[in-house]
């Protein structure tokens, strides 16, 4: 009798908190340039990008990472440049229309998968008259024979208040699933991954939509805290990987019930008695730490 081996890939999500260059761009980056109010300089910026490519390390380094809080391509191929271990990894980035130079993007390995279509989703706010918010950014990847979609999302803030806010994030939320139910309608068996940063809860309206199709797997147990952000002392998940019913199937698949919030001591931090994660900065004081958000991952199993 013989048996099929089975190996692990890993796709991954992280907001690494305001990943600026130290140039001074088109967009409103006064803030993170030498000169600046947070006095954002190459040695931040070099010691944030060892930061963060040990965060990869300690992953397993995956084959697919979604990143937000990114300012351009350039921090993505900085990070790629600093870590042997991405030597083969490539983007997936687009410039988007938000105002501080915020956008998304991906980085994955080159080896292993190949892009076979790649685009972004931009969208109008309510009350706008044009773009000014993240993109959606997505890829269709191959596996082999295998293909996948991956959307990776930083959807609009709760600033100014939760409640006055949502209808953003309702955009946003459309907007994704729209995408969504484009790919299921040509197919129903359709491998997609939706990640990011979607600033509301599982319980709120926005992810919910997304929720009536893809399951989330970043859940309250996927790390002792439950959560992947602390606001005032309290523990939620912000930071999601929601997948489609095809991974069930073929031979890479989603294998365990629930994905995985990344929460090593050296990626938190004590703030006034709370466990908080060890951000880089409190606001204009520098703290030297990886990011406000914990990255959070899933597991694959390759037939």
């Amino acid at each position: 009798m013989s048996c099929l081996t089975q190996k692990s890939e890993r796709i991954a999500f992280y907001n690494v908190e305001n990943l600026f260059d130290t140039i001074d761009g088109p967009n409103n980056d006064a803030e993170f340039l030498p000169t600046g109010k947070k006095i954002w300089n190459s040695d931040k910026f070099l010691e944030k990008i060892k930061h963060i490519n040990k965060v990869f390390c300690e992953l397993n380094t995956p084959m697919l990472i979604g990143l937000c809080e990114i300012e351009n391509v350039t921090v993505l191929n900085e990070i790629i440049s600093e870590n042997k271990a991405l030597k083969y990894y490539k983007t997936v980035h687009y410039d988007s229309k938000d105002a501080r130079g915020i956008d998304v993007g991906m980085i994955y390995n080159s080896k292993k998968l190949k892009v076979a279509d790649q685009g972004f989703i931009r969208y109008t706010l309510p009350g706008q008259t044009k773009a000014t918010s993240r993109d959606i950014v997505w890829a269709k990847f191959i596996y082999k024979k295998e293909s996948f979609y991956a959307m990776t999302n930083h959807w609009p803030s709760r600033r100014g208040g939760t409640e006055k806010s949502e209808e953003k994030r309702l955009k946003a939320a459309n907007s994704a699933r729209h995408f969504i139910d484009s790919l299921l309608n040509i197919d129903a068996n359709t491998k997609i991954i939706l990640m990011g940063d979607l600033n509301d809860y599982p319980s709120n309206k926005s992810v919910q939509l997304i929720m009536e199709k893809l399951h989330p797997k970043i859940v309250s147990s996927s790390n002792k805290f439950g959560g992947t952000h602390n606001y005032k002392g309290e523990w939620n998940i912000l930071d999601h990987i929601c997948i489609s019913n095809g991974w069930e199937k073929g031979k890479l698949r989603s294998v365990s019930t629930h994905g995985t919030i990344h929460t090593p001591e050296e990626l938190l931090s004590t703030y006034k008695g709370n466990i908080v994660p060890f951000r880089t900065y409190g606001g204009s004081k520098y703290l030297g730490g990886y990011s406000d958000h914990l990255p959070v991952y899933i597991e694959l199993n390759v037939k």
